[in-house]
């Protein structure tokens, strides 16, 4: 008897190695939160065959198993596949540590239709070879804010009053809008550090 089914949009953010017949990953929805979706793999590649890979935004029919917690992808269309991220290596490290970071940590409903949206928003600005320092630190403080930690309130306050200042410019200036001109490689390096270990230390936001 087959299991229930759905339609979903979903963006990948966790690609486990491939056994011969299946590839398992992790994909992120704006109504269920994570999925754990499981991906048949043919006998002989064809040209119709959409093979599922990290960072892609896709619309998936899923037919739940009977039991166990894992979705079968039945029929996978692609939205966008954002190939730019893998032509630089620190917007791929980021990228993939930040996609690994929602897909540890569980989202409460109200919150996953705009941590969906920061998804796309971070790989879309990834993929066009922002700034990746700043853009994970974009990322992580909009994640801990639209969770409802205090980040503005107490981390950003919190700062030497010069890097606050830097902290504040980088985080109301738009990514579509953000150069390398805008800021120091040395004073974002230094935010992310703080940014980090203010999570690990006041929130519990799975990090690792």
């Amino acid at each position: 008897m087959p299991g229930p089914s759905l339609t979903t949009d979903a963006i990948v953010v966790l690609k486990r190695p491939a056994s011969d017949s299946f590839q398992t990953l992790s994909v992120f929805t704006p109504e269920h939160g994570a999925l754990r979706v499981i991906q048949r793999l043919p006998r002989k590649i064809t040209s119709t065959h959409l093979a599922l890979d990290l960072f892609d935004e896709v619309t998936l029919l899923l037919e739940g198993a009977p039991q166990g917690d894992a979705w079968f992808v039945k029929e996978p269309r692609l939205i966008a596949r954002h190939t730019g991220i893998g032509r630089n290596y620190d917007s791929l490290v980021r990228a993939s540590s930040f996609a690994a970071l929602v897909s540890r940590n569980p989202v409460p409903e109200e919150t996953r239709a705009s941590v969906h949206a920061l998804l796309r928003t971070a790989f879309t600005a990834f993929a066009a070879d922002a700034p990746a320092d700043i853009v994970y630190l974009k990322c992580l403080y909009s994640f801990a804010r639209d969770e409802g930690y205090p980040v503005k309130q107490h981390w950003l306050a919190s700062l030497p009053p010069a890097l606050q200042a830097t902290g504040q410019q980088l985080l109301h200036t738009s990514l579509a809008t953000l150069s390398d001109t805008d800021y120091s490689r040395v004073d974002s390096e230094k935010l992310l550090r703080h940014l980090e270990h203010y999570l690990r230390s006041h929130t519990e936001i799975i990090m690792d």
